[in-house]
């Protein structure tokens, strides 16, 4: 199972009658998607097994899945059809019916089972917020007595919960919100107000109709001093009828390019009192008398955005490429168009060099993502527990650059990759009932939400250019990027093109470029502040080479944990095999979509990357012939994936054609005809 959200896909073995994979029960597939099944390489489910965790938690993730999927609530057959407000309620029925069917299963809050329910239906959830953010936030930065006053409150929903950070006027740049919070001693209260247009809260997710109480972001005063930003408890609805409370006022901000069934909210505050005790207060207080007292950094106000920055890659954007891969993948194989030989039927168009072009190397890229995630999970774990017990934040700077960086590459990569493969798709890609439109409009918000990509680039940056400080003073380095301390090769030693499979060749390059690019950009600066430019000027001069420099160190990091992860597969040699080429597509296709990095200080010559790309060709060649049988592995059920052309048994256009005459348009009298059309005809017909 590639990790997070639904991350359990249709394919590896076949199921009897009652099954939960969506497959057809009695073997009726496509013979074209068949005869690519059949020449498999390698044991489907032995790699399904693998991106699971086990055989066990195999077993376990499809007895959930069959749970769910045999559930007509969480059916989502007519998805296409509804309207924003539909889709809304729905998933609200959804989530409240999976909450009752934990209880009734015995299912743990954390445990595994609610897990993978969540990621089968994860897309479709309401309350989203609620559970992967007010909760988690009120569990990292609320004391002992306010976890146990309201997270029990939270999980069972008798309040649900939204959190309000951005604002009109300020999203990624924390320091710069408006909203205050001034506390009162004669009332021991906090009194809250956006005092602007521009300190209205805007976007929080489960706001608009659902939530009772937030989370809320804000300046914090006392005694005419400003503390910084904290985050309070606040009450915004009657618990009884669910009115919106005196001094505030809520919205829906409009329509959006997707997450149709999300109610992101406005929150405007005048005067809202809050009492002191609804302030998290694990690393901060006030106390009766107005006094303010720190006891931790504060950057621990951001931990919560850094959770989850980390979540996000494994939870929302590898599913999404994977499922779009695996639709595109399927459907490349049973479309069939022109002629590859003359004189022979009409060819499956991943039989194109072009079509594997586009298509392999998001496959490559969900691999590298997924294995990054699980380092990257494990780093914020132990992170996390070395906050908890010890209130060690030593950690924190490292994993808050490393998660903004790869949050910011793993989005664009995603969003790209999802685009890709719909455009793959020719114009079926453009129907929703692809599914591909869907998970395009939701992923591509990713490169926004929880930080902007630029900036989340340059916040690594500037973690990087500390780092190089560190280094010239020769102090100890992070271990994330104790390479700036290696010695720099000099040029790639690529004499023929196999050189190119060497994963250690391919590790020094993207070493090579990451080193160059974040000494050359430390040297830019450094020669600018010493030429009497002011540090603000240099900065941003220097921001586009600073931004690159980013996606340098991300991308080696990724590669080096992707070789790293593969070679760690030695016990399962015929696993190995298929992520060893997914690995070096990975790589070979990075290096030549930032060809002129390596070339320009000579370090790959013209003549090695005229090598580099006949080795990437004869990659596509190798992994198309598995290419159906590893999105099979992904072993994502039809019924999660939503898409007429990429179900398991590829009859893309039989499911086309039956999907389309479940349009409510094609039951109904055209209006359109019998108020403007009808009049025209009419009038044509004594001419005729």
């Amino acid at each position: 199972m590639i990790s997070g959200e639904g991350a359990s896909a249709g394919g590896g073995c076949e199921l009897t009658a009652g099954g939960s994979m969506g497959r057809p029960v009695f073997g009726d597939v496509n013979p074209d998607i068949d005869s690519e099944r059949k020449a498999s390489s390698f044991d489907v489910e032995k790699l399904v097994n693998f991106l699971d965790g086990g055989a066990d938690q195999t077993r376990m993730r499809r007895y959930v899945e069959n749970i769910i999927n045999n559930d007509p609530v969480f059916s989502q057959e007519n998805q296409y059809f509804l309207t924003p407000v539909e889709r809304y309620e729905a998933a609200a029925k959804g989530t409240i019916h999976l909450h009752r069917k934990i209880k009734e299963l015995g299912w743990k809050d954390d445990g595994p089972e609610v897990q993978f329910a969540f990621r089968v239906i994860g897309s479709e959830m309401a309350f989203r917020i609620h559970s992967a953010v007010f909760i988690p936030t009120i569990i990292g930065l609320g004391t002992d007595a306010q976890i146990a006053k309201w997270v029990p409150l939270a999980k069972d929903y008798r309040i649900i919960g939204t959190y309000a950070q951005t604002e009109l006027g300020h999203g990624t740049n924390l320091r710069g919100l408006e909203t205050t919070a001034t506390f009162d001693t004669s009332s021991q209260d906090f009194l809250l107000n956006t005092p602007k247009v521009s300190s209205i809260k805007w976007w929080p997710g489960d706001l608009a109709r659902a939530a009772n109480h937030a989370v809320v972001l804000a300046q914090l005063y006392t005694k005419g001093v400003c503390h910084g930003m904290h985050a309070f408890i606040v009450q915004i609805r009657s618990l009884v009828d669910h009115s919106v409370l005196p001094g505030i006022k809520i919205g829906d901000i409009g329509p959006k390019m997707g997450f149709e069934q999300v109610d992101n909210g406005y929150l405007m505050m005048q005067n809202v009192r809050v009492p002191r005790e609804n302030m998290l207060s694990r690393y901060s207080r006030v106390t009766s008398d107005g006094s303010y007292i720190k006891e931790g950094s504060d950057r621990i106000n951001y931990i919560s955005m850094v959770f989850t920055r980390v979540k996000l890659i494994s939870r929302e954007l590898i599913p999404a490429l994977s499922k779009a891969c695996v639709i595109a993948i399927r459907y490349s194989v049973v479309r069939r168009q022109s002629e590859l030989k003359p004189g022979e039927k009409e060819a499956k168009i991943l039989d194109y060099q072009t079509q594997q072009q586009k298509l392999l190397p998001q496959l490559a890229t969900i691999f590298a993502l997924y294995f990054m995630s699980l380092s990257l999970e494990a780093f914020c774990n132990q992170v996390n527990l070395q906050i908890k017990t010890k209130r060690d934040l030593s950690s924190l700077l490292e994993l808050h650059a490393l998660s903004a960086g790869l949050k910011a590459l793993a989005s664009e990569s995603c969003s790209a990759g999802v685009e890709t493969c719909r455009r793959a798709c020719g114009g079926h890609g453009y129907s929703m009932f692809s599914g591909l439109p869907s998970l395009y409009s939701r992923v591509v918000a990713s490169c926004t939400y929880e930080g902007e990509n630029t900036v989340m680039l340059l916040q690594t940056a500037r973690f990087l250019m500390k780092c190089l400080a560190r280094l010239d003073c020769g102090q100890p380095l992070p271990q994330s990027v104790s390479y700036l301390s290696e010695p720099i090769s000099s040029y790639c030693s690529a004499k023929e093109k196999t050189d190119f499979f060497k994963p250690f060749l391919y590790t020094e390059a993207y070493k090579h470029r990451a080193q160059r690019l974040i000494k050359d950009s430390g040297d830019k600066l450094q020669s600018l502040l010493q030429s009497g430019v002011e540090q603000y000027v240099a900065w941003n001069i220097t921001s586009v080479q600073l931004a690159r420099t980013s996606v340098a160190h991300c991308h080696y990091t990724v590669v080096k944990n992707f070789v790293e992860a593969m070679e760690g597969l030695k016990p399962e040699p015929e696993i190995q095999q298929v992520i060893k080429r997914l690995c070096d597509l990975y790589a070979l296709t990075g290096i030549l979509a930032n060809a002129g990095d390596f070339l320009c200080d000579g370090y790959i010559t013209g003549k090695q990357l005229d090598l580099l790309t006949s080795s990437q060709l004869d990659l596509l060649a190798l992994i198309r012939k598995d290419a159906v049988s590893i999105v099979d592995a992904f072993d994502y059920p039809d019924q999660q994936l939503n898409s007429a052309i990429g179900n398991y048994d590829g009859y893309a256009y039989q499911h086309l054609f039956e999907w389309a005459q479940k349009a409510p348009s094609n039951a109904k009298v055209d209006p359109v005809y019998e108020k403007y059309l009808k009049p025209l005809f009419q009038s044509a017909q004594s001419k005729l």
